[in-house]
């Protein structure tokens, strides 16, 4: 091997390296353990207010439109949470919203405690939720540059994903289990504290300075206009939606698997999240950058991703269940972190606020319509169909990226490499 073989090979070794080597800095050391709290306590309540809605309705519907209520506000906000990104301080903007949310959670929470979390009370205050979730989204993701230095900025982006899906791995589980031993208020009232703690560790922090924008603000139509130029930026936010989409089934439909399906009690569904969790958790060792086809990556995982919900629908037993949720999850978090990274890569910190608006819309902002559609086909098909139907987005997108897309993107992301 010559002398520029193994310079090569050591570089390559370098980029592979653990994503956990982002927790040497220590603001965003900081900021992981607080957006890892409080989105443990976001699952929390999650399994709270589907296990409330749904003994209240008997109905998947209606869980569905909890979660349409959650983050609605992210698909009608977008364009002035991305500018309050890019123009406003994030670091402060994300305090701001996480004690808004400690309010609004501690009101769900004394609502349920004291009889009146009937339906109107649970989907105004969800609405609420989703407002603080929008303007919070844009702010998270953009800060992201300014706790760590360029080079492990993958490491972090990857790393923030674990935050979500470790969170999604262990928070049901003991979501569920507060629910059988201590109640529904306390689920939501635990949620509540975890925002106050995230609030506080974003207040140790230290970010880089951010750049201020003077003269005219900001607009999101133009970030809009630049992804569709570059055309590659485009069709990674369209694999995150469609990522997004084909994930709801686990959020909206998994109380009717518990129940009608598996014959479970549903507080089992704290289970079958945890499951698709455990697979996120454990593709989180995977190197989230590659430089050479990235498009073939991408469409592997998302085709495992597909293969994994289409199995966990047609699953004859609760053991192929649990595995194919495990294999499901293992690929979504594998795609969705690739494409991310790539897309926080490719923009510049200028823009950065504006197009991780974009990106919330791709993987928040769909969860509305997919959970109103998933809950609609569950309540008409049953949960099975429904979450056939759903793997559709994501099995297209897999087919997309192994074609001529996804050829097309490969060679952008490289050429932007090499610039």
């Amino acid at each position: 091997m010559t002398r520029t073989d193994a310079r090569q090979t050591s570089a390559r070794q370098s980029e592979r390296r653990s994503s956990l080597r982002a927790l040497r800095h220590r603001d965003f050391a900081l900021y992981f353990g607080g957006n890892v709290l409080s989105n443990c306590g976001t699952w929390f309540q999650n399994i709270a207010l589907s296990l409330l809605v749904f003994r209240l309705t008997r109905s998947s519907f209606w869980v569905g439109a909890v979660n349409f209520a959650q983050f609605a506000g992210v698909l009608l906000l977008a364009p002035w949470a991305g500018a309050a990104a890019d123009r406003g301080d994030r670091k402060r903007l994300i305090v701001v919203t996480q004690v808004v949310a400690t309010l609004t959670s501690g009101a769900l929470a004394l609502a349920v405690a004291t009889g009146w979390g009937v339906l109107p009370v649970v989907l105004a205050l969800a609405l609420v939720l989703g407002l603080t979730t929008a303007f919070a989204t844009p702010a998270m993701q953009a800060v992201l540059p300014a706790l760590v230095p360029r080079e492990d900025l993958g490491a972090a982006v990857a790393m923030n994903s674990v935050t979500f899906n470790l969170a999604r791995a262990v928070g049901p589980v003991l979501g569920a289990l507060v629910v059988a031993r201590l109640g529904l208020a306390w689920a939501i009232a635990i949620n509540a504290l975890s925002y106050l703690v995230f609030a506080a560790a974003m207040l140790l922090t230290r970010p880089a300075a951010q750049p201020r924008h003077t003269g005219e603000r900001p607009r999101l139509v133009d970030s809009m206009r630049m992804v569709g130029r570059e055309t590659h930026l485009a069709w990674l936010l369209a694999v995150v939606a469609a990522v997004s989409l084909s994930m709801d089934p686990v959020n909206t439909v998994t109380p009717a698997f518990a129940t009608r399906i598996y014959g479970r009690p549903d507080t089992f569904v704290g289970i079958l999240i945890g499951a698709f969790g455990a697979g996120a958790v454990a593709a989180s060792v995977i190197p989230t950058r590659e430089r050479r086809r990235p498009e073939r990556v991408i469409a592997a995982t998302l085709a495992l991703f597909g293969a994994g919900m289409i199995a966990f629908a047609l699953s004859p037993s609760l053991g192929i269940g649990l595995g194919a949720l495990v294999a499901g999850g293992f690929g979504y978090l594998s795609s969705q972190t690739r494409a991310t990274t790539m897309l926080q890569l490719e923009v510049s910190d200028a823009e950065r606020g504006r197009v991780m608006a974009l990106w919330s819309v791709a993987f928040l902002g769909t969860r509305p319509v997919a959970s109103l559609v998933d809950g609609g086909l569950a309540t008409v098909f049953g949960p099975r169909a429904a979450t056939l139907c759903m793997a559709v987005p994501v099995v297209a997108a897999a087919a997309a990226m192994a074609a001529g897309p996804g050829r097309r993107i490969g060679e952008a992301l490289e050429r932007a490499q090499h610039r």
